[in-house]
């Protein structure tokens, strides 16, 4: 089987997909990307597009994210004419909806496409008015948003989203067309260890995780700043370790020069003896620091839900989360996992001073965490459900 991944990034959503059919010799698998930075994956042969300008500033606010979009549906429309003239033709087209699948039927009328759909905007129930309601003119924009997804659902054969709360996103008139089936998480790789160390840290000690790719407040790093300034005074022991870049990557930004991390270490008193932030880390120690934690914390607006949520709950960590639609679908409260209010930064310190008080108390909560996980999202039985959906 001939088959063409598309992503801005690569690998992306597609590293364990892409992965698994490249190491089937009677496969080739070819991927689109316009990351060229990025790492080679074993038997997939990288194909980079580029675009030709970028955004222009004079674009109207509302169409400036189509237009990067279009611009990226255009780089990738060449780059898939390229191929074709050298005799390549997929059987099957599996492309995330961020602008590079949308044209491809114009280029492989015969190939079956499969979109990826992460994210439908909608200003309603959603991140856009989960903290205030939107003002008219930002309900405009997101509304204009969706214009690109709804070429690519429209185009496309069939469409895949990850999680029941991100189909909820997508206008119903497509559910018929939309599989349900996660990235998967390799519970082979994400499990417990009592005998993990971090950085000299190990299951002995106190230790409150949290991990993002960016500090931002779609992942309520704010909130979780100011619970650790309780959190800190009430826990003379208590060592936080934060993983991820100080960076935003979903919502808006900081005016030039500030940051949300630095914005939280002005505004608060903290003991940096006991704070730490670590950066963006590689997986192997990554996976330890969850392998260590005594509470993993974790927060986000109504939107995408992280993988690293369930990757803790792989290890067995007694994960804390936000009682927010996409940590609902995954975490029971007192079942497999502890809930709190987003904006309740008391009950925050609070649920974190409960589990460390009763650490020897709660293990059904991380027996049941990773039983969520090995059951529903591992990696094994959902690269066989993207397999089916290929076919």
């Amino acid at each position: 089987m001939k088959i063409l991944f598309l992503h801005r990034n690569f690998p992306a959503q597609f590293r364990h997909l892409a992965g698994y059919l490249a190491q089937d010799k009677n496969n080739q698998v070819v991927f689109l990307t316009n990351r060229k930075d990025s790492p080679e994956l074993p038997g997939v042969h990288k194909v980079l597009y580029g675009l030709h300008r970028e955004v222009r500033p004079e674009t109207h606010h509302y169409l400036r994210f189509t237009e990067e979009s279009v611009l990226h549906g255009q780089g990738a429309l060449r780059s898939a004419m390229n191929l074709r003239n050298q005799g390549f033709i997929p059987d099957v087209i599996i492309g995330h909806s961020w602008g590079p699948v949308s044209f491809m039927k114009e280029v492989f009328p015969e190939s079956k496409i499969i979109a990826h759909i992460e994210w439908f905007y909608n200003s309603d129930n959603s991140d856009i008015d989960f903290i205030s309601p939107p003002q008219v003119d930002t309900r405009a924009k997101t509304r204009y948003k969706n214009s690109h997804l709804l070429v690519d659902l429209y185009t496309c054969d069939k469409a895949i989203t990850p999680t029941q709360w991100q189909l909820t996103q997508i206008p119903k008139e497509f559910h018929s067309k939309t599989s349900v089936i996660h990235e998967g998480i390799d519970t082979n790789y994400f499990k417990p260890d009592d005998n993990a160390v971090f950085n000299g840290f190990s299951k002995k000690d106190e230790i409150i995780t949290y991990a993002t790719r960016g500090m931002e407040p779609y992942r309520g790093f704010p909130q979780f700043m100011e619970a650790v300034s309780i959190i800190q005074k009430r826990r003379p022991n208590a060592h936080i370790i934060i993983a991820g870049e100080d960076r935003v990557c979903y919502g808006a930004k900081l005016p030039e020069g500030q940051t949300f991390k630095k914005l939280m270490l002005e505004k608060y008193d903290y003991d940096m003896n006991r704070l730490h932030f670590t950066g963006s880390l590689p997986y192997s120690e990554y996976l330890k620091l969850l392998q260590i934690s005594s509470a993993h914390v974790y927060l986000t607006y109504p939107f995408v839900l992280s993988w690293s949520m369930l990757e803790a709950m792989a290890c067995g960590c007694t994960v804390l989360a936000s009682s927010t639609p996409p940590v609902l679908e995954v975490i029971k409260d007192e079942v497999n996992g502890l809930l709190f209010n987003f904006s309740n930064i008391n009950e925050i310190a609070e649920k974190v001073d409960f589990v460390l008080d009763n650490k020897g108390l709660l293990d059904h909560l991380k027996t049941n965490a990773r039983k969520t996980i090995v059951e529903n999202y591992n990696l094994a039985q959902m690269i066989e459900k993207q397999v089916e959906l290929l076919q």
